[in-house]
């Protein structure tokens, strides 16, 4: 770098230059810092000759571009023993998800819970931390405050700072999911108008349940107590609220309060809420079946079983005639379609109809809720149910052979519901002993079904492609549930008291909310499991005290991409103790 003055007849201007060679070869010279005119020097100058004073500045700037450039030679020796208890070992793979942290303003959400509480411990380390781990190294709380100590900033708290910290965090749970909501639309753009509400459960590795913990229907398939979870998402993929309630409870009525609570916290007017059948209840149906002045404010996309539908309606979406294709006004007949050529088409047809869909009588003079009933067929999807039959028929006749059947519930996958005891014989004569065999009649029934899918919707106006569009993308919400359970090891939870587990869903919840955005961030061109190995996976080995960070991981597509995304480098062949000051400054910078 150079000092250059620029001389005028009243004036002169004082700039810092540096010459620099482009990727084609050429040198041009670009400014560095502009110090100011004459009178602005003079006066930082403090009473120094300014022109002294701006060269013995730009002689500073070269010393300090000099330190943090030049090269670094360690020596080893081969006699020379490790220091004990000095690490040697950083993860800088956390950097990425604190990029996003403080992006989220999840620093300053934090400064405003402390305001409100007294106590000494940093709750936006604890916080921040607890995220990080549970990202890159899930575990139990013990082990998480041990996991945060291989990351480059060392925690500045001890395990039963964390534990009061869990207890503020499910204290200040809703005004933490609305600021979150508020902050991130800085960060991504978010559509507001479609949500998709599903729920799980999560089990707990004890045997005694209590209020929160109860026993039972896990989706797990795990005889222990269990807890409820109920998760909004949005249309992008990104999760937007979530609620907790007892193992036992039903969870369709887990919709409403939280739809309400999203309304109510995060401004929100007008909705489309898709759930699956399960959580389309008539309760559910209607109370997002809302119109002001004509404008629909709440309206819904559920599936709808074709099984349970009323018998003219269960006629019209099996009848092979008046089918069409998306785009077209040419009608199909099912059972004139090509198998070859046809195989990835998905045939439709709709009608409206003024019917609650429901197994519950309704009310005498209620008004009956109009709804758009879209059955679609398609024989790509025929064969994969067809496939998925016949496993479940063989694994059946296995159970039949060995004698291993047993009389129990039988679930919507499970084999058992093929096999029927019966006091007739394979030629059908009738005998006195019970006969254990395939259940023709059961698996004929199902037959019948395979291809159809059903979807209804009371919003007028809204095209059948779009309505399958949209409900089309359900299965992001059940990725969120998997990423919690499996990357995040979001299950089983070993906290006892209730405002533990709740803190701990919650951090949960922010860890999914930063992931999600980072990967879109990456244009979803990684896996889950690509992102989060490369990242707990990104090392910094540190050779001496002051001597900086030597990165040992592979330079991949993937870093460079995450590189670029977070605006900082950390896979230069070493980085400076100064440098690695600069970086961790970039990943807490809120632009």
């Amino acid at each position: 770098m150079k000092l250059t003055v620029s001389k005028s007849k009243n004036s002169a201007s004082f700039y810092v230059q540096k010459t620099i060679r482009k990727p084609n070869g050429s040198v041009t010279t670009v400014t560095i810092e502009k110090l100011g005119n004459l009178a602005e020097v003079t006066a930082k100058a403090g009473g120094k000759d300014p022109y002294v004073w701006a060269q013995e500045y730009v002689n500073e700037l070269n010393r300090r571009e000099y330190e943090e450039n030049k090269e670094v030679l360690v020596s080893y020796s081969p006699s020379r023993l490790l220091k004990k208890g000095e690490q040697k070992l950083f993860n800088c793979g956390y950097l990425f998800l604190q990029k996003i942290y403080y992006q989220m303003g999840l620093d300053k959400i934090c400064r405003d819970i402390s305001s409100r509480h007294s106590f000494e411990y940093d709750l936006n380390d604890v916080l921040s931390k607890l995220i990080y781990t549970r990202l890159l190294f899930p575990s139990s709380k013990l082990s998480s405050n041990k996991q945060a100590r291989k990351l480059i900033e060392q925690p500045s708290f001890e395990l039963h700072d964390i534990y009061r910290a869990l207890s503020v965090l499910s204290e200040e749970n809703d005004f933490i999911q609305a600021q979150l909501y508020k902050n991130s639309q800085k960060v991504i753009e978010r559509r507001k108008d479609i949500l998709y509400y599903d729920c799980t459960n999560y089990f707990f590795e004890l045997e005694e349940a209590d209020d929160l913990r109860r026993y039972g229907k896990s989706k797990q398939h795990q005889p222990l107590p269990i807890v409820g979870m109920g998760l909004f998402m949005d249309y992008d993929g990104i999760p937007l609220a979530f609620d907790i309630y007892p193992g036992n409870k039903n969870e369709q009525p887990t919709l409403k309060p939280l739809e309400k609570k999203i309304i109510r916290d995060y401004g929100m007017e007008q909705l489309v809420v898709c759930t699956d059948a399960g959580l389309s209840s008539k309760a559910n149906r209607r109370f997002n079946d809302k119109t002001v002045d004509g404008v629909p404010i709440r309206s819904f996309i559920t599936t709808q079983s074709v099984k349970q539908l009323p018998e003219y309606l269960k006629e019209f979406a099996l009848d092979p005639e008046g089918w069409h294709l998306p785009g077209s006004s040419e009608t199909f007949r099912l059972n004139e379609i090509d198998e070859e050529k046809d195989f990835h088409k998905v045939f439709y047809k709709d009608r409206w109809i003024k019917e609650d869909l429901s197994q519950k009588k309704i009310k005498s003079g209620a008004k009956p809720l109009e709804q758009h009933l879209i059955v679609s067929f398609s024989l790509k999807y025929k064969n994969y149910q067809r496939k998925i039959r016949n496993g479940q028929i063989e694994r059946a006749q296995k159970l039949i052979d060995s004698g291993n059947y047993k009389q129990r519930p039988k679930n919507q996958n499970d084999p058992h519901r093929f096999i029927v005891r019966e006091k007739v014989t394979k030629d059908g004569e009738i005998c006195s002993e019970e006969v254990v065999c395939l259940n023709t009649e059961a698996i004929m029934e199902e037959e019948r079904y395979d291809g159809f899918y059903a979807v209804c919707t009371n919003r007028n106006g809204m095209r059948v492609e779009e309505v399958v569009k949209i409900n089309g993308k359900r299965w992001e919400i059940e990725e969120c549930f998997r990423i919690m359970k499996t990357e995040f090891k979001a299950r089983p939870v070993y906290l006892q008291t209730e405002a533990h587990i709740r803190a701990h869903f919650l951090t949960c919840f922010m860890a999914l909310m930063i992931y999600r955005i980072l990967e879109k961030k990456l244009k979803e061109a990684f896996t889950c499991g690509e992102i989060l190995d490369t990242l707990k996976n990104m090392w910094m080995a540190r050779p001496g005290e002051k001597l900086g960070y030597i990165p040992v991981y592979t330079r991949t597509d993937l870093t460079d991409r995450l590189h670029e995304t977070a605006g900082f480098r950390t896979d230069y062949q070493i980085l400076s103790d100064v440098n690695m000051r600069k970086v961790i400054r970039a990943s807490k910078a809120k632009k």
